[in-house]
């Protein structure tokens, strides 16, 4: 089985664009991001996918591998199934380009329940958070069934506590193995109201019946959305090195 790894970048950001090449400490974040992907001992190769120049040439210049794509994707899942459908791979581990501490060992772990379980066809991660960061809506929660597959994902807190009882809670990581066959699919799904009204796409694998298998894994640090996070992430590099 080939397993490919697909970084998603583009230029503009809302809160911070051009955050792909924001330096830290000394290298362009998506340097970094690579640099993480490629140290995956169970992922055959890696991709950037973009449809900017300026990208395109930095990961160049590190020697890494590009395929460029159309301006006009709605979301970094229909970013790389544009490069998933002219590449030869069995699975495709979407590496989010704005996580400069994604861990290789996750993405070997999604890589080995791809090759030893042939009934996922799309699998993500989770960590364990407190309840009060469970009640942040930025933060994305999922509650899982017997065998680990999520049974839905929120903004809200879920569960939550009617009765002031202690609960578990789980933050979902934005990191997604697909058979290729589920990636190419994705955009021809029917998109569920709960994905409009909660602004979160892997609603509609639920919504279609295809389960989403989730591996639970240590937090493994934030991503940057805005400038400030840059120094956030600076720090903790230099604790990751020290140690």
């Amino acid at each position: 089985m080939k397993i490919v790894a697909i970084i998603p970048t583009r230029w503009g950001s809302t809160r911070f664009p051009g955050k792909a090449l924001a330096m830290i400490a000394g290298r362009p974040m998506i340097h970094r991001v690579w640099d993480r992907a490629a140290a995956a001992t169970e992922v055959d190769s890696v991709i950037v996918a973009t449809d900017d120049e300026r990208i395109a040439d930095a990961v160049q210049s590190f020697g890494g591998t590009v395929e460029m794509t159309r301006d006009d994707h709605q979301s970094g899942s229909d970013r790389i199934a544009e490069v998933a459908e002219r590449i030869d791979a069995d699975a495709i581990i979407n590496v989010q380009g704005d996580e400069p501490l994604v861990r290789a060992s996750d993405l070997d772990h999604l890589a080995q329940l791809m090759r030893s379980d042939g009934s996922v066809k799309v699998a993500s991660l989770c960590h364990a958070i407190s309840a009060e960061e469970a009640a942040n809506p930025n933060r994305v929660k999922v509650v899982r069934d017997a065998q680990g597959n999520a049974l839905y994902f929120s903004r809200a807190q879920i569960p939550y506590p009617r009765h002031g009882e202690t609960a578990r809670y789980f933050q979902h990581a934005g990191i997604y193995a697909y058979r290729r066959e589920m990636l190419l699919a994705f955009a021809d799904l029917p998109i569920p109201d709960e994905e409009r009204s909660e602004a979160l796409e892997q609603l509609r694998y639920l919504a279609a019946d295809i389960d989403i298998r989730m591996i639970e894994t240590e937090p493994s640090g934030p991503g940057v959305d805005t400038p400030e996070d840059v120094a956030i992430v600076e720090a903790l590099l230099k604790e990751q090195e020290a140690g």
